[in-house]
């Protein structure tokens, strides 16, 4: 189906969104011209699902009403100094902080991938791409009759059902795979605007959050690859700790690290899983790397699945070098060679059962019209966030626990100004760990920068002092840390919309002001001036000293917190009562439906998941075509 390409709206020069811009990134200080500027996120905004552009808008037109009442003008009429009282008086108050962070947020996104998108385009067309996109059996649903079958339907086509589906086919079943989303390809990659891509690429347009206090975002990728489309490539094995607890507390007999690491074997043959070579490290990672051994901690490369890799730090949207060795260019292939077929743009309404056993599902196309796939076989595999609702509205919702336990491995960033130009954009986007307390704390240190522009969003201050820190861009490196979390959330659906809920624990909590300490000390030690903490109201620190004293005080539930590996919501286990999905992958309370994506991982991985998922996946797979 064709795409509409990414288009600035006319905003009115005297709009609140207008306003909105001039405040943020004032013109008088060297910022855009705010109308320009506004017209950028006006786009994005209608690229957004429903909820999010009206309340956009609103909060743009609240803060108008809010300088008019106090200032007795609308932001776009003020001068420099009465915008920026309203900032401080905004930032100085927790509820209008959180609004505040977040439309700063949304501004930064779109003011970063319209200023860099010529020069995204011209590093993406340098050089040719590695492989070319692969030979799939892709129908887009328009094209699919009223009616079909199959010996096995896979729902979904991302990391679990790409590999679900290659093993199935390769023994011998008919397969049909359903995927929400579209097929996108490497010229799309390599010439789209960046936002085209991020709003494209991603569920919501990238806009998915997991209600809480904090909130948590939490972007998603929707196509035929799934979230292996957009993610950083990294490429961990799942830790025998982990599996020995799955294997012991959850009575998961395929978790037994001797017998899952056959699995991890086959995954890492199929994705070419090597470490990130030192030519494309970048100095994002090379000062991460050197701030660790200085201080005597374990650190070193990052696995990843990109033979080719061209550091050009495009992962988030969609590789343009097609070196990001995602599932469209390995599993998926593989799959339709041994027989597969995949219908795109086709969101499965419903898994349709009779007396007990399943007998097909009923998918939707974008224009409405339904069609209906007969088999006697599903496997669900649509995301750990998608795979609850899509059974609670089939009437396979009735297990207890289907929807809870939800695991995110929230993640929190650390910036820093270094005399030396880092360019963070040049390099592999995540490409260095430090794992010296990923054993006994669960916390994972990855240097991790995003495209040209869109890294911008974790930026200092408000108004001059924004402006001034977006012109030393450069000169920031960044690092990102992941906490191995307490399963706290849950996965619901009011009418047609999924809800995401999630409360972060106390514990946790702590343990993310933990890593926060730990990351400034990895830049301290490597050099930085300052480092940006990232916690709400506190100025960048110079020492640390400082960095433990403003740590010391901080609130947890204040944090600005992004997650990206989403788990447990269906998970897998040998106790009926506290799992819906034996250890098998089988469904409990059906014959015939089993699940095989992140929803039935039994707790945080701990790492990076797509090769954990791919595995379990194989896993489930081989059992449905042991048995035939």
């Amino acid at each position: 189906m064709a795409r509409r390409p990414f288009t600035p709206t006319r905003e009115a020069a005297r709009g609140s969104l207008t306003g909105l811009c001039a405040t943020l990134l004032p013109p008088e200080a060297g910022g855009p011209d705010p109308a320009t500027l506004a017209g950028v996120v006006g786009g994005y905004l209608a690229r957004t699902p429903h909820p999010v552009e009206p309340a956009v808008r609103a909060a743009a037109v609240g803060l108008d009403a809010l300088a008019r009442l106090l200032d007795g003008g609308r932001l776009v009429e003020l001068d420099l100094a009465s915008r920026e009282r309203m900032l401080d008086r905004l930032a100085a108050w927790a509820p209008t902080e959180l609004l505040l962070e977040g439309l700063k947020a949304l501004v930064l996104l779109t003011h970063g991938a319209a200023t860099f998108a010529d020069d995204l385009r011209d590093r993406s067309g340098r050089e040719e791409p590695v492989r070319p996109d692969a030979d799939l059996d892709v129908v887009p649903s328009r094209h699919w009759p009223a009616s079909g079958s199959a010996d096995v339907i896979v729902i979904g086509s991302g990391a679990g059902g790409a590999m679900a589906a290659r093993e199935l086919a390769r023994g011998g079943l008919d397969v049909v795979i359903l995927e929400e989303g579209r097929r996108f390809t490497v010229e799309e990659f390599r010439t789209h605007h960046a936002l085209e891509r991020w709003t494209d690429l991603y569920r919501d347009a990238g806009t998915t959050v997991a209600a809480g206090n904090p909130p948590v975002m939490l972007p998603l990728g929707r196509g035929v690859g799934g979230t292996t489309l957009v993610n950083s490539g990294t490429s961990f094995r799942t830790p025998d700790r982990v599996l020995q607890r799955w294997r012991d507390r959850h009575r998961v007999s395929m978790a037994d690290p001797w017998a899952f690491a056959a699995l991890l074997d086959e995954v890492e043959r199929t994705i070419s899983v090597a470490p990130v070579p030192a030519e494309i490290m970048g100095r994002n990672g090379e000062l991460t790397l050197l701030g660790a051994e200085r201080l005597g901690w374990s650190s070193g490369p990052l696995q990843r699945n990109a033979p080719g890799c061209g550091g050009c730090c495009q992962c988030a949207l969609g590789c343009p070098r097609n070196a990001k060795f995602g599932v469209h260019l390995n599993a998926l292939p593989q799959a339709c060679a041994a027989g597969a077929r995949i219908v795109s743009e086709a969101r499965v309404e419903r898994v349709l059962h009779e007396g007990g056993r399943v007998t097909g599902v009923r998918a939707r196309r974008p224009d409405g019209s339904g069609f209906r796939v007969a088999a006697p076989r599903v496997v669900v595999a649509c995301g750990t966030t998608e795979t609850p609702p899509l059974l609670g509205r089939s009437g396979l919702g009735r297990h207890r626990q289907l929807g809870r336990n939800l695991a995110l491995h929230p993640a929190v960033g650390v910036s820093a100004r270094f005399e030396e130009s880092v360019t963070p954009w040049v390099g592999v986007l995540q490409s260095a760990q430090v794992d010296e307390f990923h054993a006994g704390d669960g916390i994972m240190l990855e240097a991790t920068a995003m495209p040209p522009g869109m890294g911008s969003i974790g930026m200092p201050g408000h108004g001059r002092r924004l402006v001034e820190e977006l012109g030393r861009a450069e000169h920031y490196a960044s690092l990102g840390a992941m906490i191995a979390d307490a399963p706290s959330g849950s996965v619901s659906r009011i009418g047609s919309r999924t809800v995401i809920r999630y409360q972060l624990g106390r514990t946790d909590g702590h343990r993310l002001l933990k890593a926060i300490a730990l990351m400034g000390r990895v830049l301290f030690a490597a050099g930085a001036r300052e480092v940006v903490t990232g916690v709400p109201g506190v100025a960048p620190v110079g020492d640390v000293g400082r960095l433990d004293e403003v740590l010391g005080d901080a609130d947890p539930r204040r944090l600005h917190l992004t997650a990206f590996h989403p788990t447990g919501t269906a998970r897998m286990g040998g106790h009926a009562a506290s799992a819906p999905v034996d250890t098998l992958g089988r469904l409990r309370g059906v014959e015939g439906v089993w699940v095989a994506d992140g929803s039935v991982v039994p707790s945080c991985p701990e790492v990076n998941p797509q090769v954990t998922i791919m595995a379990l996946a194989l896993g489930v797979a081989g059992g449905i075509a042991a048995r035939g």
